[in-house]
């Protein structure tokens, strides 16, 4: 990308200045290159509106106020806060200011927030997306460059342009991209191309030293997996440089139901596995989005039986539903992109992948739209919740795992058939995903099996909920849904943990002595991503931080 060589001139440049002069991240209290703290303050808030906007995410289950919010006009403004932040830390063992990055602010439990820390509001740093169609000198591949500030939707919007799209998505696009790839980034595309942190090509990164990196598989390679689902633990993603597919004109979007669980998840696991003895990777027969949703057997019009077709009269009474259903049922979506002009073929095609599977015939639905149209699907959901205040206005107590195949059926007798009631107010996601199209070296965590269940329980608390469905006794629930994961050797996707054990149980020894190394090396004072509740800012865990590892 433009620009990125200058950066990389830059930080030699730089390495060469501390080399001579034997300082670390630009010396005590030195900011970016040519940003002095005076003008870094004036774009420091200390308002009331700034703090509390800070203060709330899409969860609205934790609060945690900081002392400010910065608003970055450029990299340097970054640069500049964490090195000023580290030679605070340095320079007085009692200072315990820290810094969270905030993207759009959809963490669920408090992740991109800081107590009395400063939060960055990632939005307002306009380095904006290039598209390269054909790569570069350096990359000659597709490939579209964002600022870690910008949201896909924008992503998607840029690339169409040139009819070229990223292979990997979430399912909702008003997500930045720094805070997805600090994640993962799933959805029905990824057991086919990995989540999103498996089809980045270079990051630019601050790192928790204020060092400005551009890093990638080749280059930097340890920082480059570390940031790679680490929890904005290691730096903070200001730049990603994302690989592109040709993007499909049209999809058939289809929906399929079914009334029993082992059908719904064995059709799931058949379908991904086709793409495994695909030659290439877009070879016929195979979806390119597959995902799996339970619903509760009822008339809701949000996450009952009326939600699933396309056009509600095709759907409109319980006499169409199986007499033998239970009190839950169960849905596949699919897609398949096409050329309009070569419809007859795909149609040709997703009849056959469609054969073996095991729906109730009567109960399939299609539509055909854009693909813009259908990777913004949940746009509209939150328009039409949003004109009801049921959407940013409501507590979001979600909670996503990864369950192993192995224990997906347990995981059905004892969560969805005994703690899921029938006003659960939110929708239910369980669909298989591939291990070998996940980085191992990547700090994201997840399963060992070759198949594994992504599993979101995306509950809201509706103000209209019956006697005794409150946030408390949602939290509750989730308290002991996560008890039973912990004995079916599930882990937690968007983690949460309060303790250094916990932690350490979910990385696994061996992964959370890397994940302390990296800590180590590219955050050793504990200023990034504080509300994590990775590395608390004691004495204690700091001088863990520095010992050597084992």
């Amino acid at each position: 990308m433009v620009g990125w060589g200058g950066v990389r001139e830059q930080e030699e440049e730089e390495e060469e200045e501390e080399e001579e002069g034997g300082g670390e991240g630009g010396g005590e209290g030195g900011g970016g290159d040519g940003v002095l703290w005076e003008d870094l303050v004036s774009r420091i808030s200390f308002h009331h509106t700034a703090v509390d906007a800070a203060a709330r995410d899409w969860g609205s289950v934790k609060r945690l106020a900081p002392a400010a919010v910065l608003y970055p006009e450029s990299v340097d403004d970054i640069v500049s806060l964490v090195r000023t932040t580290t030679a605070a830390r340095l320079s007085s063992s009692s200072s315990n200011l820290t810094v969270a990055a905030k993207g759009h602010g959809h963490s669920v439990n408090g992740q991109a927030q800081a107590l009395d820390g400063i939060v960055i509001e990632m939005s307002t740093l306009a380095l904006g997306i290039q598209v390269m169609p054909e790569g570069d000198a350096d990359c000659p591949v597709a490939f579209v460059d964002a600022a870690g500030g910008e949201l896909w939707i924008d992503v998607l919007k840029a690339t169409l342009k040139h009819g070229l799209a990223p292979r990997s998505w979430t399912d909702y696009l008003y997500l930045s991209v720094g805070g997805t790839l600090s994640n993962a980034g799933v959805s029905g595309q990824t057991f086919r191309h990995g989540p999103q942190i498996s089809n980045v090509l270079q990051l630019e990164v601050v790192t928790g030293k204020g060092e400005l990196i551009i890093c990638s598989p080749s280059k930097q390679p340890d920082l480059f997996f570390a940031v790679l689902g680490g929890l904005g633990q290691f730096g903070i993603i200001t730049r990603a440089r994302i690989l592109l597919e040709r993007a499909p004109q049209q999809v058939r979007w289809i929906r399929a139901m079914y009334t029993d669980f082992q059908s719904f998840t064995r059709d799931q696991e058949m379908l991904i596995s086709t793409q495994k003895k695909a030659a290439v990777e877009d070879a016929a027969g195979t979806f390119d989005y597959v995902e799996g949703i339970v619903i509760i057997n009822n008339d809701n019009p949000y996450n009952g039986w009326k939600s699933v077709p396309f056009a509600p009269q095709e759907l409109n009474s319980s006499s169409m539903i199986p007499k033998d259903a239970g009190s839950l049922l169960y849905y596949i979506e699919l897609a398949k992109g096409y050329d309009p002009n070569n419809i007859h073929a795909m149609e040709q095609e997703v009849e056959k992948m469609l054969a073996p599977l095991n729906y109730i015939p009567s109960l399939i639905f299609t539509a055909d739209v854009s693909y813009f149209q259908f990777l913004n699907r949940v746009h509209d959901v939150e328009l039409s919740l949003s004109s009801q205040g049921l959407w940013e206005t409501l507590s979001h107590p979600w909670i996503n795992l990864l369950v192993p195949r192995s224990a997906i059926s347990d995981f059905d007798e004892q969560v969805f058939q005994q703690l899921i009631c029938q006003d659960f107010s939110g929708p239910i996601l369980v669909y298989p995903l591939n291990k070998h199209k996940w980085d191992k070296r990547a700090s994201a965590v997840f399963p060992d099996e070759d198949v594994f269940y992504l599993v979101a329980l995306l509950r809201n608390a509706l103000p209209s909920a019956g006697p005794g469905v409150s946030l408390r006794s949602q939290i509750d629930d989730n308290s002991k849904i996560l008890s039973i994961c912990h004995h079916l050797g599930c882990k937690q996707y968007l983690p949460t943990y309060n303790t250094p054990e916990q932690w350490e149980q979910h990385f696994g020894s061996d992964g959370w002595e890397n994940f302390v190394r990296r800590k180590q090396t590219f955050d050793p004072h504990a200023i990034l991503a504080p509300s994590q509740n990775i590395f608390q800012r004691d004495d204690q865990i700091l001088a863990q931080l520095r010992a050597p590892m084992r």
